[in-house]
């Protein structure tokens, strides 16, 4: 048996995040979602994704999938096991929507089977908690959430690395997790609000501030004196430092400086250059719009607070100001004086849509990145890359 992760047309309304993964490639806690199906339950999964994605997010290899789930929906444990109790021809369902359904053969839902169950599904009612992950400034309203219960997965009926005597713990130390090889010195770690995950061979330098909940995935460092207020969330291999509040890095990006990141989620391979700030709240103290690629204007979000939302590979220069509510794409190279545009275009080199970054210069440097992490840009990375820069590039 297995599972298979539907984007369940909630593609465009996670861009740019999805311009370069499948909906459950997304991590908001400890685990990306499609980890946290897996582990729970106990299947393989697959994916139901953009064509230009498949070759490197494939369907499930076995024949007869018996699920097909809404890969934006955080997998609880509750969740899990009413998916697992579908028999082929029922759909789970919870406020009129469809979260999974019970499937046999080579059965495959429509987008529009998702909005509105379908007659020939027999509709089962889900009455537990749905944690939804359908536009990017969820990551960060719902990663208290997931960090909490992808801590009490992963660390049940373990013990923890031992904690450094130099460090000092306020609330329940038992709410600290330590993975092989992580190390923490001389900070301050408050678990009061929620847990605090530390990954395998992960780094908490001296003098670091942190308020849980927060994840530091493995390989990940933070830097001397970071400030971090939770929930947060850092994926494998992050370098962060400053002050960052209630924010999603997804893994393998860099904001390695001093500097404000605050109600913001970045992809994998950005970089911040030193002093880069953003602003997660307006003067007025109003509704933040950001650019929604569904309707190609922008939107309000509906929060007072939010930040930045950066696509994978993207970099900033020094000294960048990024305006409350920056949406910027993959693969852009922020720079030059003043705040940049609210919505920049993938591969905009300059942030003005002026000049469009050269894809073979751009595939250039994103190996070199991924290289000095021991990672090899693959080709199916590369042909999305590609489709990306056609389909989202500064206008011409």
């Amino acid at each position: 048996m297995a599972i298979i992760l539907s984007d369940a047309g909630h593609h465009r309304r996670l861009l740019p995040l999805t311009f370069t993964r499948p909906v459950a490639q997304l991590r908001p806690g400890i685990m990306r979602l499609s980890e946290g199906w897996e582990r729970r339950s106990g299947l393989k999964v697959g994916y139901r994704t953009e064509g230009y994605l498949a070759a490197g997010f494939p369907l499930p290899a076995d024949d007869a999938p018996r699920f097909e789930v809404d890969g934006s929906l955080f997998p609880s444990d509750e969740l899990v096991g009413a998916v697992l109790n579908l028999r082929p021809g029922e759909a789970l369902t919870a406020q009129g929507r469809v979260l999974a359904f019970g499937i046999g053969g080579r059965e495959m839902p429509s987008e529009a089977n998702w909005l509105h169950p379908p007659a020939y599904a027999k509709p089962i009612a889900f009455t537990g908690e749905v944690v939804r992950f359908d536009r990017p400034w969820a990551l960060f309203q719902h990663c208290g959430k997931a960090i909490a219960q992808d801590f009490a997965l992963l660390t049940d009926g373990r013990r923890s690395q031992p904690l450094s005597a130099t460090d000092t713990v306020i609330g329940d130390p038992a709410r600290i997790f330590l993975e092989e090889g992580a190390r923490i010195e001389a900070s301050i770690l408050n678990t009061t609000n929620g847990p605090i995950y530390v990954g395998r061979d992960a780094e908490v330098m001296e003098g670091c501030m942190l308020r849980g909940p927060i994840a530091l995935g493995d390989h990940a460092q933070l830097k001397m004196g970071a400030k971090v207020y939770g929930p947060s969330a850092f994926g494998p291999e992050c370098r962060v430092g400053g002050e960052v509040n209630n924010s999603v890095i997804l893994g393998y990006s860099n904001k390695g400086h001093d500097g404000f990141l605050g109600n913001s989620v970045l992809g994998e391979w950005c970089n911040l250059g030193a002093d880069t700030n953003n602003s997660n709240l307006k003067n007025t103290y109003g509704e933040v719009k950001v650019f929604d690629y569904e309707q190609a204007k922008e939107a309000g979000t509906g929060l007072q607070f939010c930040g930045l939302i950066m696509g994978d590979h993207a970099k900033s220069g020094i000294n960048t100001m990024f305006n409350t509510g920056t949406v910027v794409g993959v693969a852009a190279n922020v720079f030059g004086g003043g705040f940049p545009p609210k919505r920049i275009h993938s591969f905009d080199w300059g942030g003005s849509a002026t000049q469009t970054y050269d894809i073979e210069r751009a595939l250039a440097a994103a190996r070199r990145v991924m290289e000095r992490r021991g990672v090899i840009l693959s080709k199916a990375e590369e042909e999305a890359l590609r489709h990306v820069h056609a389909v989202d590039g500064p206008p011409r």
